[in-house]
């Protein structure tokens, strides 16, 4: 009883060196997780130019980096910009959730021919690089003659690829019952009914899910938006086009406070999304059960 109690106590210290050692490797991570955060937050309120000081916290605050960012500093547009990555990211969400969910189901519930063969394909597809195909989907756009408004063609791009991106859908749809598919056809409910009446409101999580990441790829993504957008304009460029532009090296001793400033900005669209979505996310996670 003794040597029990003793590698009882034993473990338990144990234990307890190991947790304290695992919070504290997690706060390390976690101070260097949100220090360049806290960094650019501080930056865009700093009162003195520059883009490199060499303290961290500003000598002074100022809200003059918001001002030129929005109604001053007319050479940039920044309103303009946000303005078109917005529009691109709720078109390109829409489009992509419904195209990825649609064929989630079809790949789960469906049995057609080559339907194997496809899913090897898009697997094999997306081990790729996305970069690797960007200059033929330029050269195929200019083609067709559409590159001459760089934001359609941007929705096109981002819509369009969205389907190789099925397989999480595509497993979270395997695990609902077979049967109430089984039951709702006996009932005479088309496929289109089943997919929109029973499989949709049980997929509230894989709804926000996709949602998120439909919407946050058009919205933070450069390398595409640099390929698509080559007008001298400002007025037809996205957000990530525009701020590269505030770092070339005769404007980022100027514009670097604004720069963060911008940054700030465009992640506010982000927590907005994530914070109501999280909310339906826990939601769907306790009321999507199957209920018999």
């Amino acid at each position: 009883m003794k040597e029990d109690r003793y590698y009882s106590r034993s473990y338990s210290r144990q234990q307890k060196t190991i947790n304290v050692v695992i919070q504290i490797v997690l706060l390390v991570l976690g101070i260097m997780w949100i220090l360049p955060l806290m960094w650019i937050i501080l930056t865009s309120f700093r009162a003195e130019p520059g883009s490199y000081t060499s303290y961290f916290w500003p000598k002074g605050f100022t809200l003059d980096n918001y001002m030129r960012l929005l109604f001053e500093d007319q050479q940039f547009k920044f309103s303009q910009w946000f303005l078109n990555t917005f529009i691109v990211a709720v078109v390109s969400c829409i489009g992509s959730t419904f195209i990825v969910l649609a064929v989630s189901y079809a790949l789960s519930r469906l049995r057609f021919k080559m339907r194997k063969p496809m899913m090897n394909v898009a697997l094999i597809l997306g081990m790729f690089p996305g970069f690797m195909s960007m200059v033929a989907i330029y050269y195929i756009l200019k083609g067709l003659g559409l590159t001459e408004n760089p934001l359609v063609c941007l929705t096109l791009v981002y819509i369009s690829g969205s389907g190789l991106t099925y397989y999480i859908a595509k497993g979270f749809f395997d695990t609902i019952p077979v049967s109430l598919r089984e039951a709702a056809r006996l009932e005479g409910a088309s496929e289109a009914t089943i997919f929109t009446k029973i499989i949709i409101p049980l997929s509230k999580p894989m709804i926000v899910y996709t949602i998120i990441n439909a919407f946050l790829n058009p919205w933070m993504d450069f390398v595409m938006a640099r390929i698509m957008i080559k007008s001298k304009d400002s007025a037809d460029w996205t957000v990530a086009i525009g701020l590269y532009n505030l770092l070339q090296k005769t404007l980022i001793g100027d514009y670097f406070s604004i720069f963060c400033a911008g940054g700030v900005m465009i992640a506010i669209p982000i927590s907005i999304l994530f914070v109501v979505m999280q909310k339906f996310y826990v939601e769907g996670v306790t009321g999507g059960a199957v209920k018999g």
